[in-house]
């Protein structure tokens, strides 16, 4: 790897060597079967749900489809609680189904949803808690599930960017009534574009099965509205190629992780985020805080870290609370959301892939103690 960290962007894909994937190919082209559930895509989705150790799980064309999807499934016009500390893709879900989100506050350890925050959301019409498993690392699994068992609420998790994540050694994907993935290029896990559903009985996957198709059940059959949410036999063949990867990407993931973690204590002004115990990461994301007394803004250290060309991401920002669909919603007030709007404005993500080398990393490193190292606050 011979590329300069500061000729990339902060997440950089994962590619298999281009022959593990031509002899997939080679099977699509003799087949001739491109879509419609194919053998590939039934294929991928027994390895993965083998992988991940979960129950039921249905392959979508993107993680927004899988939202989308899962979402579906709830009564319309009721209200949905979810965070507002999340990519843009969590909230039009809810709102693209009829549903209306209800933004509730996050924790300041994990960005995740507070589950006090929750509890005080709650009213008569909410039908659902949608949680994002921020960044790989788990939601208040147990608080959450304690919340909506006793409302008789479903709970969904956006676990977009927990692929391979476990919690107390069991698959975080398992947590909840559903949980949904993307595999799109940036993830620890991709196939270009896609994602997927996980959940917990055959009949809530049979369900989704039919979502996914258009609502068809057969030639003449059509008994539920759906949409086309199917992964194309092109994607799973990409997943197919990357899966066998997985663990030494995550691996390459970790050491670039615990590089940083050893190195950016050196560097007063920023802090970083906590991992909740008993946390299997897949180390997709590494998150800092510019601290609030920081000589420099989150802002300035954006610019400054573009300018000597590390290419690092205000993720998330803005908050989806903020977005002209949402911000007259009562629950957007910033009042109400004072955590993710504090986090939301002091946090940046750094690059972290598998090929950044040792001396990518001191690049970053160097950037960084340079940049707090000259005035700011202009």
């Amino acid at each position: 790897f011979t590329t300069s960290v500061s000729q990339q962007c902060s997440s950089r894909p994962f590619l298999p060597p281009i022959e593990d994937l031509l002899p997939w190919l080679e099977g699509i082209w003799e087949r001739r079967i491109l879509t419609n559930n194919g053998p590939l895509v039934q294929q991928l989705e027994a390895q993965i749900t083998e992988l991940l150790q979960v129950p039921y799980l249905s392959l979508m064309n993107n993680g927004t489809s899988a939202l989308i999807a899962a979402l579906a499934t709830l009564p319309k016009k009721s209200q949905v609680i979810t965070t507002p500390f999340t990519f843009a893709a969590s909230t039009h879900a809810i709102t693209m189904v009829g549903l209306q989100p209800i933004f509730a506050d996050i924790d300041p350890d994990y960005f995740c949803l507070d589950p006090d925050a929750v509890e005080q959301a709650i009213t008569e019409n909410t039908s659902a808690i949608l949680a994002v498993h921020t960044y790989g690392t788990a939601c208040h699994v147990d608080a959450l599930s304690e919340i909506a068992a006793r409302h008789n609420i479903k709970l969904i998790y956006d676990a977009a960017h927990a692929f391979g994540v476990t919690y107390k050694n069991k698959s975080l994907l398992s947590y909840g009534d559903m949980a949904t993935l993307s595999f799109h290029a940036t993830k620890s896990f991709n196939t270009f574009e896609g994602g997927a559903v996980v959940t917990a009985s055959a009949a809530e996957a049979a369900t989704i099965e039919l979502i996914r198709n258009f609502g068809i059940q057969g030639e003449a059959e059509i008994p539920t509205v759906g949409f086309n949410g199917k992964m194309s036999e092109l994607h799973a063949a990409v997943g197919l190629a990357q899966l066998p990867y997985f663990s030494q990407v995550r691996e390459m993931r970790r050491q670039v992780h615990n590089w940083y973690m050893s190195t950016l204590t050196d560097i007063s002004q920023i802090s970083m985020r906590k991992l909740q115990p008993e946390t299997k990461s897949n180390y997709t994301y590494f998150p800092i805080l510019i601290d609030r007394e920081s000589p420099k803004t989150r802002n300035q250290v954006l610019q400054e870290l573009q300018q000597a060309g590390i290419m690092t991401r205000r993720y998330f920002f803005p908050l989806t609370s903020s977005l002209p669909s949402y911000s007259e919603l009562p629950s957007a007030r910033s009042d109400n959301l004072s955590v993710a709007n504090d986090i939301g404005n002091r946090v940046l993500c750094l690059p972290i892939y598998p090929e950044l080398s040792e001396g990518d990393l001191k690049q970053v490193l160097s950037a960084l103690k340079h940049c707090f190292a000259t005035p700011g606050r202009y």
